[in-house]
């Protein structure tokens, strides 16, 4: 990882973004395995926060009509199709066990479902994620259409008052729609992965920011919920999120020639990502952890397979 001069990203774009993303949802299901103790906080200190930096770092400002159109249609289709698809299972599944399915109440479970947001938990825990990217991305997208330098002034201060917008947000409310809480605090992290494309790396650099990272994978700094908009201490627990995401990002470029596993999870993170949390929500009763997170990947993983083999799969879900 040592070493001086940019990384040229674009050139090694796919298999290193691959092993990043891999990493990240290694981690994303780990914190929802492992659900308190050192290694849940150690993947909140950054899971999340390195999803957002990634796609700030793969932005390019591109024209706001287009851009926004094709965010809306290309991921709240998935999104649409993926919930629907966990409640049908789960009013199938609870019955089976024993259980009242989780939304039960119909139909006054659809006010909730089109809430989204902190109203969806169990299964549908991390349904969040993707319309708080979604947001931030258009966002992000409208800002660097005007100015394209993200060391812009302009850029510049619009990042820095989205990071004081997140705590202000974080500290009046834990709760609202889509994930839209979270949306300020991934604004500034797709500004800060914009800035760090143009940033050529310097071997001290692993000092600050493996003492940052050192901080937050070890408990030292209280971990992050961008669901919940907690972003711990103030400045130190981002900061070391955004510390550990830098160094992932240089040790992918390192290890993807040798890395084809991540890559292959990465490839498959969103399906993941959508997928993973009903697998041990059903199967936490019984099975061990360990199991439950090699069958957390497992199956998502199998699922994107499956799913990328029909071409109308692919098309609605991909």
């Amino acid at each position: 990882m040592g070493g001086r001069g940019s990384i040229n990203w674009q050139a090694t774009r796919l298999d290193w973004v691959d092993v990043a993303r891999g990493i990240g949802i290694l981690a994303v299901v780990a914190g929802h395995v492992w659900t308190r103790g050192p290694l849940r906080d150690a993947a909140y200190s950054f899971h999340m926060p390195l999803f957002f930096l990634l796609s700030g770092m793969l932005c390019r400002p591109q024209p706001v009509g287009r851009f926004t159109m094709r965010q809306l249609v290309g991921q709240m289709q998935p999104y649409i199709l993926f919930l629907g698809m966990l409640v049908l299972i789960d009013q199938i599944i609870e019955p089976m066990r024993g259980h009242r399915p989780i939304f039960h109440d119909w139909p006054a479970d659809f006010a909730v479902l089109a809430y989204g947001g902190s109203a969806l938990r169990g299964p549908y825990t991390t349904f969040w994620f993707v319309p708080c990217l979604m947001v931030g991305r258009i966002i992000h997208n409208m800002v660097a259409a005007r100015w394209p330098d993200p060391r812009a002034l302009p850029q510049v201060a619009i990042g820095l008052l989205s990071l004081a917008l997140a705590y202000a947000v974080g500290a009046w409310t834990s709760e609202g729609p889509f994930g839209l809480i979270a949306v300020p605090m991934a604004l500034f992290l797709l500004w800060v992965g914009a800035v760090w494309r143009g940033v050529q790396w310097r071997g001290w650099m692993i000092v600050p920011l493996g003492l940052l990272a050192w901080a937050g994978l070890s408990g030292m700094v209280p971990a992050l919920n961008m669901k919940a908009a907690y972003y711990g201490w103030s400045i130190l627990s981002i900061a070391a999120a955004i510390a550990t995401s830098l160094l992932i990002f240089r040790l992918s470029v390192a290890i993807a020639p040798h890395a084809s596993v991540l890559g292959a999870l990465g490839r498959a993170s969103l399906v993941i990502m959508y997928l993973h949390v009903a697998v041990i929500h059903y199967l936490s009763p019984f099975l061990g952890k360990p199991m439950l997170m090699l069958l957390g990947l497992a199956g998502p993983f199998a699922a994107y397979h499956a799913i990328r083999k029909s071409k109308l799969a692919a098309r609605l879900l991909l």
